[in-house]
């Protein structure tokens, strides 16, 4: 079987290829560094000649509203399109739990109209929408740091390794597409203010963490489920403290 990861070179894209080497599959690590770029087209075809799966687990280079569309909108485009002059048998893509409820995020809303493109297109498909990943902690504390204290909103939060989100695209590509969608969630489910301030604490870190209903996630209000599964989900294995003592 061979498998073209686009976005091959990211956080997920490196864990998923030596998961997938692993097996004895044949994978190609494919981004505009290795000269292929889904968003222009540049190698496309080449990377996905003979390819029996894709997974997409790119990201826009920038988080700006009208930036972020434009790039999942073409990239995704220019994916199926060259996906199934190639015969692909099989999409996959990572998205966020989340991207389908969240309208106040310009990076979920984008990553919605990823998952409908995905959803109307002619390549058998399966979304996989992850929680946050625990490496996004630091920087979630960071942007919410004024004045020696982290303020954080009250909604649900349930992040997951991002080794538990590689292995489990790992395992639904040697499966059948599912033509749908499926979350995937870490084992603890908090509040943002909550786990945060429990990462915080386990790493030494003496900032305060006040918890605030209304504050705003990079900006966005949650809805009442806010970065946590609304409904049946993949349980991932690892544990933020073990996480922490293996990193």
């Amino acid at each position: 079987m061979k498998v073209v990861i686009i976005g091959g070179t990211g956080l997920i894209g490196r864990k998923l290829a030596e998961n997938l080497q692993a097996q004895g599959l044949t994978v190609i690590a494919a981004s505009p560094s290795k000269g292929v770029d889904s968003v222009t087209g540049v190698g496309l075809g080449e990377a996905l000649e003979g390819a029996d799966v894709i997974v997409d687990v790119s990201n826009s280079p920038s988080f700006e509203e009208s930036a972020v569309l434009e790039f999942f909108r073409r990239s995704t485009t220019n994916l199926l399109a060259t996906a199934k002059a190639a015969g692909v048998k099989h999409y996959v893509a990572l998205s966020v739990v989340g991207a389908e409820r969240i309208h106040d995020s310009p990076y979920l809303r984008a990553k919605n109209v990823q998952e409908s493109l995905i959803a109307a297109g002619d390549v058998p498909f399966t979304i996989v929408r992850a929680t946050q990943f625990f490496e996004f902690m630091d920087a979630i504390a960071g942007t919410s740091t004024a004045d020696g204290s982290v303020r954080l909103p009250t909604a649900k939060f349930q992040p997951v390794a991002a080794a538990d989100v590689a292995a489990t695209l790992a395992r639904i590509v040697t499966e059948a597409p599912k033509n749908g969608a499926l979350e995937l969630a870490g084992p603890e489910a908090s509040t943002v203010a909550g786990f945060v301030k429990r990462y915080l604490e386990l790493k030494g870190d003496a900032r305060n963490v006040v918890a605030d209903e209304s504050a705003k996630y990079f900006g966005a209000a949650l809805d009442q489920h806010g970065l946590a599964p609304a409904a049946e989900f993949i349980t991932a294995p690892t544990r933020l403290s073990d996480w922490l003592r293996a990193t």
